[in-house]
């Protein structure tokens, strides 16, 4: 009994003595501080009201309404510490705690995407869906909401269906946007996307609306995009619309103001065909079929729309043929005596008549004469020439004819013209005069038509080089005749870098 009552005093003591050791080793060891902020890394604000703990537990903390926090009198050692909130995903930093040294951590929280929802799909308010009229710069408007308050960001996409162009508007922070420079008479369609930084962006649905309508496009003319030709309209001063699309080749536009269609040549596969479409480049419709338009080199190849705007007149190779504007109709209207080419073609307008462009397989051996609609030769233009002729149209009265020739009876191969000038031939006389418009040597004046009042004519000039830019001009046809029996003009550039201009 004794002993074993030794041998608790033993143990008794040893425990007494341990404690006294232990609590020398605490206050050897002593404690640092730890300070710090959390925050938001999307934003890097801080955090207010985060939790900040550790591990092992010493003491716990909560941040201010700017992220900061501070923990005093943490015993020395290594810790893992912790801070959260809800709504993001807690993030454990790890220090060692030194005697009287402050730590100084920041804590980075990533949002927690597990239980958040995504936004209410956007509702586009303004312009009403399909409206009509739009001026060329409006204001786009929507709303969007989000069931956690995150905040959004918008993004919104504008096509333009002539042209489909897409240009896109990121990062908004506002549920609006001021669009301009649109273009006349053209439909454009619109979506938003919007973006709470947490979950995939959500789509609106796909509106559109049309601006208003072109203001007195008189002018046609084609421009090269991306190596395809591209109708234009234009008006006096110089505003200008693109028809259509840069990703077809779509040229020789026509516009008939009974029908108020305007008609192009487009391709179609490995051919080429005749379609119309309304002034501002919807409701397109194919005319020709199963026999296209087609000849010795599609640059130089015309049609023509009777006055009614009820048929349209083509060249198929050798033939001359009549289709109605619905596509129904075709007959065959004439054929060339000598197997020749009907490049161009020109419809008088009271019905009678038409004139011709003929010419051989390269081009050359060019004629121009009128035809009555029984496929009778009423009188000869132009024949017996070296050299290459374009561009033919006739007065309303079908007195005189206007067209080009290259002076310089020049031929070759890649159907180059060296010096093309304008003539006007007069029917009751059976002569052809040049109109003298002061053209630059070394330059080609090109495809001519008469103005609306004939008073002038419209054309393309160029560098007879066959790569500089053709531009459009007009030239007086109503100024003084000089020596020569040459008739003066002055010219005037309406259009750069186009050409095949039509003027209604």
């Amino acid at each position: 009994m004794k002993s074993q009552m030794k041998i608790g005093l033993k143990i008794l003591a040893c425990f007494i003595l341990l404690i006294s050791c232990s609590e020398e080793q605490l206050d050897e060891s002593g404690t640092g501080s730890l300070k710090g902020r959390v925050v938001d890394v999307r934003t890097y604000k801080g955090i207010e009201n985060a939790r900040v703990s550790s591990n092992p537990t010493t003491s716990t903390v909560y941040t201010d309404k700017d992220g900061y926090f501070k923990i005093d009198k943490v015993p020395t050692g290594k810790y893992a510490f912790q801070a959260q909130k809800d709504g993001f995903i807690a993030r454990f930093v790890p220090a060692t705690i030194e005697k009287d040294i402050e730590i100084e951590v920041i804590f980075e929280l990533e949002i927690s995407t597990a239980t958040n929802k995504p936004p209410e799909v956007p509702v586009l308010t303004a312009p009403a869906d399909n409206a009509v009229g739009q001026a060329l710069s409006l204001n786009l408007t929507w709303t969007a909401n989000d069931p956690e308050g995150d905040p959004l960001t918008y993004t919104v996409i504008v096509k333009n269906g002539t042209t489909d162009e897409i240009k896109t508007y990121s990062d908004l922070k506002t549920t609006s946007l001021t669009i301009s420079d649109l273009s006349f008479s053209t439909k454009y369609y619109w979506q938003v996307a919007v973006n709470d930084g947490i979950n995939k962006p959500i789509n609106s649905v796909t509106n559109s609306f049309t601006t208003l309508a072109f203001p007195n496009p008189r002018y046609m003319y084609v421009k090269k995009i991306k190596n395809n030709n591209v109708i234009f309209t234009a008006d006096d001063a110089g505003n200008e619309l693109q028809l259509s699309s840069a990703e077809v080749n779509s040229y020789r536009p026509r516009k008939n103001l009974s029908i108020n269609r305007i008609a192009y040549i487009s391709s179609d596969g490995s051919l080429n065909q005749i379609f119309s479409m309304n002034p501002d480049g919807t409701d397109v419709k194919k005319i020709t079929n199963f026999v296209p338009i087609a000849g010795f080199n599609m640059d130089n190849v015309s049609y023509s729309w009777s006055t009614n705007g009820k048929q349209i007149i083509y060249p198929n190779f050798d033939k001359l043929y009549r289709i109605d504007s619905d596509g129904s109709g075709l007959i065959q209207l004439f054929k060339t005596p000598n197997g020749k080419f009907i490049s161009e073609c020109e419809w008088s307008r009271d019905g009678n008549q038409i004139i011709l462009k003929v010419n051989d397989v390269s081009g050359y051996n060019v004629e121009i004469y009128a035809i009555d609609m029984g496929g009778n030769v009423l009188y000869q233009v132009l024949s017996g020439v070296t050299g290459g002729a374009s561009g033919i149209d006739i007065s309303i009265d079908n007195k005189r004819v206007v067209y080009t020739r290259d002076v310089s009876g020049f031929e070759n191969a890649t159907y180059r013209r060296l010096d093309s000038r304008i003539f006007i031939y007069t029917v009751a006389t059976n002569t052809s005069a040049e109109l003298d418009t002061q053209k630059e040597n070394g330059f080609n004046d090109l495809d001519v038509k008469f103005s609306p009042n004939e008073a002038k004519v419209i054309f393309v000039n160029t560098s007879n080089d066959g790569l500089s830019a053709k531009n459009i001009q007009t030239a007086s046809t109503t100024t003084s005749t000089g020596t020569g029996g040459t008739t003066t003009s002055t010219r005037t550039t309406l259009f750069q870098n186009a050409s095949m201009p039509d003027w209604k």
